[in-house]
């Protein structure tokens, strides 16, 4: 008898009915009959999806509790439909030194409802080698923070280590070259263009994104682009917002092997105009752009992933003013929702939402049991009745960040269980317990 059985599911659109058996936290058949079962879940002919991974969120913990945790936040990723989230390094402590990566990894593994990774940060050049050994899921550079000299000897560093493949560690090719990711923002643009809109005498939530204008994102992109290419190294660039810094990165592909991009909700929603009615619940770095810049819906076979950067605040930092108010949107809850309506609209594929949720983030982060629903992958799974309707709500949040410039927007399709490694964590918006593990041990 084995441990949980999901039957009468469909793991895609067209396929028939058929059960996926789940033993130790691993998926070891899927069969028309289903298997005798300690549990056994009646999916009642909804979809199922691999658990979705998000590589962008920001949790908060240690140091900015008050905004997120490791507990909070995993819920509001279980009840989105994620089984893995890879942490951003920005906390207080950041992520940046072996004994701050450690501590982070007790937070986590503590905390956790779902698998996780940490990216780590840059900044002490001399520790990258020794967090290296701790398996980060990449090596965090905010391109807004540091300037050129030492982003070049940045990424001189991290192109001189390399990575120990635990699974291969008795084969010759056993190591790699760990993963830049990068937020990309021109500094000195940046600097000088926020400078020049503070000066007017009254500024609008609007003048945020003149201050961070497109241009700064598409120098940072070009210049990733030539150090990563100078030193062979695999990047990976966060929350694209222009169709001009997407157009460089598929120019790229054909002479660059290891690159990759994501998008946001926000960035593939959402344009400018959003300011209006939002305010300053929209800012996010790098801000909103215009309709004409941004990435449109038919391009967006060209994003490798959506990563989320799901970033909350409390709600009396977001009502500061444009200045003071504090950039990120919490997206966790909201995304898988706004996709499946767009699926309903015949925006976006099935295959698409996988792609960018699933398999995508599985293969660039090296998630070797991650992103499919394969025999002998992880019983990660999300089950999805796709005529679920409702309204976006913030108040139903897990999240402790109860704002979205979603909020009130009808949505056709809704996760309904989320099950990570064979343990139900989410089903119908109620939380159950469980251990999240970290995903490069």
């Amino acid at each position: 008898m084995i441990d949980l059985c999901i039957k009468n599911c469909k793991i895609s659109a067209e396929n028939d009915l058929c059960s996926i058996n789940i033993e130790q936290g691993k998926i070891i058949d899927i069969t028309k009959i289903p298997l005798k079962a300690e549990k056994t879940i009646d999916a009642k002919g909804n979809l199922v999806l691999p658990g979705l991974i998000d590589v962008h969120v920001h949790f908060r913990d240690p140091g900015l509790t008050y905004k997120e945790d490791f507990k909070s936040g995993s819920e509001s990723a279980a009840n989105g439909g994620f089984t893995t989230i890879l942490d951003m390094p920005n906390t207080i402590p950041p992520t940046n030194t072996v004994k701050n990566f450690q501590e982070k990894l007790k937070i986590a593994s503590k905390k956790s409802i779902i698998d996780f990774g940490l990216h780590a940060g840059v900044s002490d050049l001399k520790e990258i080698e020794k967090i290296t050994n701790l398996n980060p899921a990449s090596f965090k550079i905010f391109m807004d923070t540091v300037n050129s000299s030492f982003l070049n000897e940045a990424f001189k560093a991290i192109s001189e280590l390399q990575k120990v493949e635990n699974t291969d560690i008795n084969k010759e090719n056993n190591t790699k070259k760990p993963v830049i990711t990068i937020h990309a923002e021109n500094k000195d643009i940046v600097n000088h263009c926020t400078d020049q809109i503070k000066s007017k005498e009254e500024n609008n939530p609007s003048d945020y994104a003149l201050a961070r204008p497109s241009v700064a994102e598409e120098v940072a992109v070009a210049q990733a682009i030539a150090l990563a290419n100078h030193y062979q190294t695999k990047i990976h660039f966060c929350h694209i917002s222009t169709d001009k810094s997407l157009k460089m990165i598929k120019s790229s592909k054909s002479f660059l092997n290891n690159i990759s991009s994501e998008i946001t909700p926000q960035h593939l929603f959402l344009d400018s105009s959003s300011f209006k009615k939002f305010g300053n619940l929209t800012k996010t770095n790098p801000p909103l752009r215009e309709y004409s810049e941004k990435i449109s819906w038919e391009n967006l076979s060209k994003i490798d992933l959506i990563g989320t950067d799901h970033a909350p605040h409390s709600i009396e930092e977001k009502k500061k003013g444009v200045w003071d108010s504090s950039p990120g949107i919490p997206n966790l809850e909201v995304v898988l929702k706004l996709l499946l309506t767009k699926y309903h609209a015949k925006k976006i594929s099935l295959d698409s939402i996988k792609r960018l949720l699933c398999e995508n983030p599985a293969k660039i982060f090296n998630l070797k049991n991650k992103g499919f629903i394969k025999i002998g992958m992880d019983a990660d799974l999300v089950i999805i009745d796709l005529k679920r309707e409702g309204i976006i709500n913030s108040e139903e949040f897990y999240s402790k960040a109860h704002y979205t410039p979603f909020e009130g927007m009808t949505y056709n399709g809704a996760p309904i269980m989320t099950i990570c490694r064979g343990k139900l964590v989410m089903e119908n918006n109620d939380m159950y317990q469980n251990q999240g593990i970290h995903v490069y041990p």
